[in-house]
């Protein structure tokens, strides 16, 4: 796996888009200040492939990809593998509650040639190329595929994070015997015997199958398909004869169907005169409607007389006068009666109500009177009390002070004010004025009470007067109405004798309409006899009209008996005539039908010479059913011989079906055998093991000076001391330096040799490192810088560096400098 591009937006410290192009690099390093986002560059190569990172803890710390109340991270990684180049996409989003999920995931092939650069107009993901992945689930078998490597092998081989940098050579033998054959793509080789168990199986299976059908193929020989060649030419020959012979029986066949059709005609001709027959009843149909029609004119005359009955009385009615008006004259007489009763009661009304106005005014003006009084009284005690202020000024002004007031007499403020002398005119005049306002006051209280009442009962007063007017006036209007009235008993008779004419009018109208119904159903029965008649006609005329080709009589149009007596004895000569006739026809037929039978029997003597079932006679059968039936056993007979032919031919490919699987099956299992009993497996993976422990020797020689080696043992991995007396030591017991220098030269072993050897894939086409410079010496620093470089300049691999150190980092040509400020981190490329 090779990175090319990687885009950030959102993703933990990376707030704003960020890309990071590693196009055309073999050789980086990311450098910049302690917590600027160097490792988070890693992180989001990781994270894009696998939807996580090591040092968040596992999947659940996802929530850690959102950079600060950010509510959406995205991660796109451009990567080549094994030739084809990939990108992989995956979006982070927190949702209303809070929760951090994973909104979506995809891995697409891109196509050959394709220009990332386009990645910035900002295509939709569809523009990416095949999709291989379209879900989180989807996303870890479509990795695993692009990639072939795991989550925990990718981050042992190929970006090795803070703190874990010396997993692969701590790992247990059986976690590093897994990464192996992973890198290596041994599986294959178990793969090829499992196929090969499986193939024999298989051909073990076939051969049983093949064995039962070639049981079942004993009959299948080459004398059964002579026999078949044999019976088919028979067939052919039965062909042959019975269309040669079925002519003569078509013709046969033909004057027995023209001697029936002669037969029949004349049977349908006797069907035909049979049914001419009299109906019941048609002697009774004229006279019934003649009954009718007398009715009919009876029920119009009793209209006409009921009509002429309800008229005259109409007119006596019209002369009798309009009762309407008589009766509104009568309630004008009893309107007249109950108005001159009202008269002296509203006469009494308007009496009352003028001497309560009368009284109520007089207490009024007393009220008014008393009033005047009192406010004159009132008037001349202010008077008084304006007189005696005028004669005792001090006492006046004493009234009106408070202490701490200013005196206007004497200018000076007043401590405290002296009482008031007794016998003080002021006094007195002011409790006397007291006493006159509140006598005013009530006397002007009862003179607006009794004022109000009398201005009421003046309203009520003319209400009075205005309806006895009113009643007047109507009583004047309707004596004037009835003034030249015949009077109340007159009236009464003139409306008894309408009321009497009404009644006599109603029954005779009764009596129209009874008439009249009577007249519908009259003339409804007339119809209906008539529509009898027609009726009778028309069938008359059907049938006659069924034997006319036969020429009956003509019938008589009036008198419907007549007519059918004439035409049922007309049918009944000629049905005796075609009797005789008919007679001789069926013996035409029945000598036809022996002909036709001695016929199909000379046929049918085919069939069974040829040792062919002759097909049953039945209704509607021909020659075309003797012609199948012999077509049908030809065919039936080459269908067995080619049936047979096949199953001779099938029972020869199954034989040699069967000898290629007994060769299969015997080098199937004897490559299985092989494979299962060489441990070919665990074999190249010791040869494997070997050239890797040899290489990270040769680089742990030069970074430590010549101190050690690095050997193994059964799986496990051990240092030889060589300024210890060639000391054999676990890797365990090596000090951070020294097991940074042995875990670098490792992968860098892995890198550089074991890619070659790989057949998947797997192949480490980058190695990325994450620690441990800071803690060399220089001149180690020197060497591991001279190996990276070595490594990077093959040109086959990407090298990338994270580092603090300078010295190192200059003398990496292309470096991504990472730097944060307050909202988000930044990576700018510099170098070549």
């Amino acid at each position: 796996m090779r990175p090319i591009r990687l885009d950030m937006s959102g993703f933990t410290v990376f707030r704003d888009d960020t890309t990071v192009d590693f196009t055309d690099t073999d050789y980086f390093a990311l450098v910049g200040p302690t917590g600027s986002g160097k490792s988070t560059v890693l992180d989001a190569i990781t994270f894009a492939l696998y939807g996580t990172v090591p040092r968040w803890g596992g999947a659940r710390g996802i929530a850690n990809a959102l950079a600060p109340s950010a509510a959406e991270a995205k991660v796109r990684l451009v990567f080549e593998s094994a030739g084809d180049r990939y990108v992989a996409t995956r979006v982070v989003r927190r949702d209303g509650r809070g929760n951090v999920k994973t909104a979506g995931a995809g891995l697409q092939l891109m196509p050959t040639g394709f220009d990332v650069t386009k990645l910035d107009t900002g295509m939709d993901l569809d523009d990416l190329g095949q999709v291989l992945a379209g879900t989180p689930a989807e996303m870890d078998d479509a990795i695993l595929g692009a990639v072939g490597l795991p989550y925990e092998q990718f981050t042992s081989c190929v970006v090795l994070p803070q703190g874990q940098f010396a997993d692969f050579l701590h790992a247990k033998p059986a976690v590093r015997q897994q990464i192996l054959v992973n890198l290596l793509g041994l599986r294959v080789y178990e793969d090829v015997q499992q196929r090969a168990v499986a193939r024999e199986r298989t051909a073990t299976d076939k051969l049983g199958v093949i064995d039962q059908q070639l049981a079942g193929l004993a009959d299948a020989t080459d004398e059964a398909v002579e026999a078949a060649d044999r019976r088919l030419t028979r067939m052919r020959e039965l062909t042959a004869a019975v269309e040669e012979s079925v002519p003569g029986l078509r013709a046969a066949r033909a004057a027995e169907t023209e001697a029936a059709q002669a037969r029949d005609a004349l049977d349908a001709e006797l069907r035909a005169l049979v049914a001419v027959r009299t109906p019941e009843g048609s002697a009774e149909i004229a006279g019934a409607t003649a009954a009718a029609r007398a009715s009919a004119a009876e029920a119009a005359k009793e209209v006409r007389v009921a009509e002429e009955r309800e008229e005259k009385v109409r007119g006596e009615l019209a002369a009798a006068g309009d009762a309407g008006s008589l009766k509104l004259m009568l309630d004008r007489h009893a309107e007249l009666d109950r108005l001159l009763d009202q008269a002296e009661w509203f006469a009494g009304e308007v009496q009352v109500a003028e001497v309560e106005f009368k009284d109520a005014l007089a207490a009024a003006e007393l009220a008014h009177g008393a009033h005047l009084g009192a406010t004159q009284l009132l008037e001349q005690a202010r008077l008084d009390y304006t007189e005696a202020q005028r004669i005792d000024r001090a006492a006046a002004l004493r009234a009106h002070l408070a202490p701490g007031d200013h005196c206007p007499v004497c200018e000076q403020t007043v401590t405290s004010v002296p009482a008031m002398p007794e016998g003080s005119a002021v006094s007195a005049a002011e409790a006397t004025g007291k006493a006159a306002r509140a006598a005013a006051e009530v006397a002007e209280s009862g003179w607006k009470q009794r004022d109000a009442v009398a201005r009421k009962l003046e309203g009520n007063l003319e209400r009075k007067r205005a309806q006895h007017e009113h009643h007047l006036a109507r009583l004047t209007e309707v004596r004037g109405v009835v003034a030249g009235s015949p009077g109340v008993p007159a009236l009464q008779r003139q409306v008894a004798e309408i009321d009497s004419l009404q009644r006599k009018l109603d029954q005779a109208g009764a009596a129209v309409r009874t008439a009249r119904e009577c007249q519908r159903r009259a003339q409804a029965a007339t119809d209906q006899a008539q529509e009898r008649e027609r009726a009778a006609w028309r069938t008359f005329d059907q049938v006659r009209d069924r034997v006319a080709r036969f020429g009956p009589p003509p019938a008589d149009r009036d008198d419907l008996a007549a007519a059918w007596s004439t035409l049922v004895e007309w049918a009944g000569g000629e049905h005796r005539g075609r009797a005789r006739e008919r007679d001789a026809a069926d013996a035409r037929v029945s000598t036809a039908h022996e002909a036709a039978v001695h016929a199909y029997a000379t046929i049918a003597a085919l069939f069974t010479e040829a040792g062919v079932t002759p097909p049953a006679r039945r209704e509607g059968s021909g020659e075309a059913d003797l012609i199948r039936a012999a077509a049908v056993a030809a065919t039936t007979a080459e269908g067995d011989r080619n049936k047979v032919a096949d199953l001779r031919d099938r029972a020869r490919e199954l034989s040699e079906q069967r000898m290629t699987l007994q060769r299969d099956g015997r080098v199937a299992k004897a490559l299985a055998g092989h494979l299962r009993a060489n441990n070919f497996e665990r074999w190249l993976l010791e040869e494997a093991l070997d050239l890797l422990v040899d290489g990270a020797s040769r680089i742990l020689r030069e970074l430590t000076g010549g101190q050690y080696d690095l050997v193994h043992d059964r799986g496990e991995f051990y240092v030889i001391d060589h300024h210890d007396a060639g000391l054999r030591r676990a890797v365990r017991t090596l000090s951070g330096g020294e097991t940074f220098q042995a875990s670098l030269a490792l992968a860098l072993a892995l890198s550089e040799q074991l890619a070659g050897m790989s057949t998947t894939a797997a192949s480490l086409e980058s190695i990325v490192l994450d620690e441990g410079f800071g803690t060399l010496d220089a001149a180690t620093l020197d060497v591991v810088a001279a190996t990276l470089e070595n490594l990077a300049a093959r040109g086959d691999r990407m090298v990338g560096l994270v580092t603090h150190v300078t010295a190192l980092a200059e003398r990496v040509p292309v470096r991504f400098e990472v730097t944060k400020d307050a909202r988000s981190a930044r990576v700018e490329r510099v170098g070549l």
